[in-house]
C-alpha cells in the first residue's frame, strides 16, 4: 500500500489524494488519512507533539515519519518525542509545514512507506 500524496496546502486547509475531506490538521500513512484532532491527546502548541499523537501512524509500519510544525513553526516537538520515534526504528523529520509536505510528497513518490502529522496554521 502506498502513502497518499498531499495535493493541496494552504493556511488552515489540506487535501490528501483520493480523499474528499478537507483537513485543518491531518495524519497520513500508507493507505489512508484522517483529521489530526489535538483534543484526543491533549496536545497544544507547547509542549507540542506527544508520542500518543504518533502511535497510530507508527503502528501502520512506516519507515519515515514527517512532522509539520505549522506555517510559522509554532507547534513544538520535544526531543523526547523524536527519541520515541527513533526508538521504534523510524526515521523522523521535523520541518516547517510547507517544507514537510514537500519532503513527505517526495518520499511518497519514491515509494517510501512514509507517514506524517501536519499542522496547517501557525
Amino acid at each position: 500500500m502506498s502513502s497518499p500524496g498531499i495535493s493541496k496546502l494552504s493556511w488552515g486547509s489540506m487535501r490528501v489524494e483520493n480523499c474528499s475531506e478537507v483537513y485543518k490538521d491531518c495524519k497520513v500513512w500508507p493507505g489512508g488519512s484522517r483529521t489530526w484532532d489535538w483534543r484526543e491527546t491533549g496536545t497544544n502548541h507547547r509542549p507540542g507533539v506527544q508520542p500518543a499523537d504518533l502511535e497510530e501512524i507508527i503502528r501502520k509500519g512506516v519507515k519515515t515519519l514527517v512532522i509539520g510544525r505549522g506555517m510559522d513553526e509554532a507547534l513544538q516537538v520535544p526531543s523526547s518525542t523524536v527519541d520515541y520515534v527513533k526508538k521504534n526504528g523510524i526515521d523522523v523529520l521535523v520541518l516547517q509545514t510547507e517544507k514537510a509536505v514537500k519532503e513527505y510528497n517526495a518520499l511518497a513518490a519514491q515509494g517510501v512507506k512514509v507517514g506524517g502529522v501536519f499542522h496547517s496554521t501557525c
